[in-house]
């Protein structure tokens, strides 16, 4: 007996591809070094580091370009779990939690577990719960999926609007960051770094959509990895002599345990609700390493593990990535390389900030007599790092004399121990190659919802092909723009913009996700009502908490409109049935793994439909 022989869904070569890449970066690291040593001139360097990545990116993006609608939305449907996995892991994390997170670990030690337990869980949910479903469904947005699973053309625009906002928030918080960090290679100012960006994700995005993403963000999330892995195992080395840092800076951890508290550092215990993670900007520390629920209270943590949880799940920048994957089985699998490198690299950045701790912790315990190290003296020119006035005129110095720039805490460690400068900018040029995944990320999300949501909201009815691509095209460009203009004229800490999205997206859209996979009964007005109500009374905590007039933290006071959410969605499906066949038949659907794609049977009827019409 014969069998026919499996066509190839992705080029074998992609492996090659890839390794090549990160020889080319690896090579312009290599020769920044070189250059370094013989004493060529800063800038270049710097430059050389932002300029040569990001020619690379939008050589790649240019490359894979198309104009098929499957291939724009949905990247063909064939994109392999490995890479699928590298994405969700990248994306999730992007500039804000690989920079902000840095810092978040620096200076409330254990208590920022809360942002790596709930990144897990999140994959967690989204495997088990709805990653699967949807990518059985297909659908290239989640306002479109659940447009079609309730038929209902004004669930469609009302999730549109609503899945708009925290995506929007998300893009100007990584906007923020890549501007930042653009700065400091470029030396030019946030307006100019930003329309550099700007531009750039447009050339990469735009031939393509997320198939020319698709792959530029693969090459963004090798640099990345690569940048953070390189400077981490280099200071590992240095420090413990072993290259592991995730595995070899707990005797750090003890030594802190030993000595922070006669150094200076006192118990703090927080309030219950409290989530005090540090802010954008110059900070002391203030508590020990490991002590637990210093700066997040018990509660507090609780809430936020699941609020991050939830918004990562239902993430509508994030959740749709699973549609290009090439079966139900992959969508799963690329859940579980998810959430190993997510891990890992949440692992890597809380060891570089025990690297950073217990370099300060060195610093304080040495008696110190005449001029500061000079190490000190590069953190302070950098700024990185700065002193009370007096402090540095000789003789011991405290916690209390000492500040440190959130965001500059993953570069700093590099400075501390003496690695020569390219290996910050390495760091710095790995931290804008996420920034750009996730800002790609989020615009193509963005585009997709104005395009297919918005525009052809009011229809099912898709429009012609090359009509279809070059509306998503032409709102790259519009969605960008407004990131941009959010960015440059309402400047906002990123890290809180990041827990702003999810609070949001975990109360008006997980709670209506998993009812309409796990629950038959759902009804399209009640999950209209229950989407609109989750978002309103978690948009108005957020506001309440930052006017002073609840008793929550704004980061994670979103949550609470989880409950209301799934209560009113349910009351009304209850109180008024209406559940019709339909429905059901595409509750069946989902649930069975095997079988065609639902959104392109469902698109495939109605290009018959319109063809066949008199």
């Amino acid at each position: 007996m014969s069998f026919p022989s499996r066509t190839r869904l992705v080029n074998p070569r992609l492996g090659t591809y890839f390794s090549i890449f990160a020889a080319l970066f690896g090579a312009l690291f290599l020769l920044s070094l070189i250059f370094e040593e013989l004493s060529v001139d800063e800038g270049l360097l710097r430059v050389g580091l932002f300029a040569g990545p990001l020619l690379l990116y939008v050589a790649i993006g240019i490359a894979v370009m198309s104009k098929e609608p499957l291939d724009y939305f949905a990247a063909g449907r064939r994109v392999p779990a490995g890479y699928t996995g590298l994405l969700l892991a990248i994306i999730a994390c992007g500039g804000t939690l690989l920079v902000a997170g840095t810092g978040a670990f620096f200076f409330s030690g254990f208590d920022a577990l809360v942002l790596m337990m709930g990144g897990l869980a999140g994959f967690v949910f989204m495997a088990m719960l709805l990653a699967p479903f949807y990518r059985k469904f297909g659908a290239y947005t989640v306002p479109s999926y659940l447009g079609r699973r309730f038929d209902s053309k004004s669930l469609r625009i009302a999730a549109a609007m609503v899945t708009a906002v925290p995506i929007l928030l998300v893009l100007s918080a990584e906007l923020h960051v890549g501007a930042s960090l653009a700065s400091r290679l470029t030396g030019y100012g946030p307006g100019v770094t930003t329309a550099i960006l700007v531009a750039t994700v447009i050339v990469i995005v735009s031939p393509g959509g997320k198939r020319s993403f698709t792959w530029a963000a693969v090459a963004q999330s090798v640099a990345a990895l690569l940048g953070l892995a390189i400077v981490a195992a280099t200071i590992a080395t240095l420090v413990t002599s072993l290259p592991v840092p995730q595995l070899t800076h707990g005797p750090l951890v003890r030594n802190m345990v030993r000595n922070e508290i006669p150094q200076g550092l006192s118990v703090i215990s927080a309030a219950p609700f409290a989530f005090d993670l540090p802010g954008e900007g110059f900070q002391h520390l203030t508590k020990p390493y490991t002590q637990p629920f210093g700066s997040v209270g018990v509660t507090g943590f609780a809430l936020g593990v699941l609020m991050i949880a939830t918004g990562f799940a239902a993430a509508p920048w994030l959740l749709p990535r699973v549609a290009a994957t090439p079966s139900v089985y992959d969508a799963r699998k690329s859940l579980g390389w998810a959430t190993v490198l997510f891990g890992i690299v949440l692992l890597t950045i809380s060891s570089i900030a025990v690297f950073m701790r217990d370099y300060v912790l060195d610093f304080i315990m040495t008696e110190r007599v005449g001029a500061l190290p000079q190490s000190i003296t590069d953190l302070m020119s950098l700024g990185f790092m700065s002193l009370a006035e007096g402090a540095d005129h000789g003789g011991p110095i405290g916690y209390d004399a000492m500040s440190f720039d959130r965001d500059g805490i993953l570069f700093a460690a590099g400075v501390a121990v003496g690695l020569p400068r390219s290996y910050m900018y390495l760091g710095m040029a790995g931290a804008l190659a996420a920034c750009l995944a996730s800002i790609c990320a989020t615009t193509m999300a963005l585009s997709a919802i104005l395009a297919e949501d918005v525009v052809q909201g009011a229809t099912w009815e898709p429009a012609t092909s090359p009509s279809r691509v070059w509306i998503a095209r032409a709102f790259v460009g519009v969605a960008l723009a407004c990131g941009a203009i959010l960015t440059l004229l309402a400047p906002t800490d990123p890290l809180r913009l990041l827990l702003w999205a999810l609070a949001l997206t975990s109360s008006s859209l997980f709670p209506l996700l998993v009812l309409s996979i796990w629950w038959k009964r759902l009804t399209r007005n009640g999950a209209l009502a229950g989407m609109l109500t989750g978002f309103m009374v978690a948009a108005l905590s957020i506001f309440l908490s930052e006017a002073g007039v609840l008793g929550l933290p704004s980061a994670i006071a979103g949550v609470l409109g989880m409950p209301f959410a799934a209560a009113v969605a349910s009351a009304l499906s209850l109180a008024f049935p209406e559940t019709s066949r339909h429905d059901l038949e595409i509750v069946r659907d989902i649930r069975v793994p095997g079988g065609e794609i639902i959104y392109d049977r469902e698109m495939r009827r109605l290009e018959l439909k319109k063809h066949t019409r008199p």
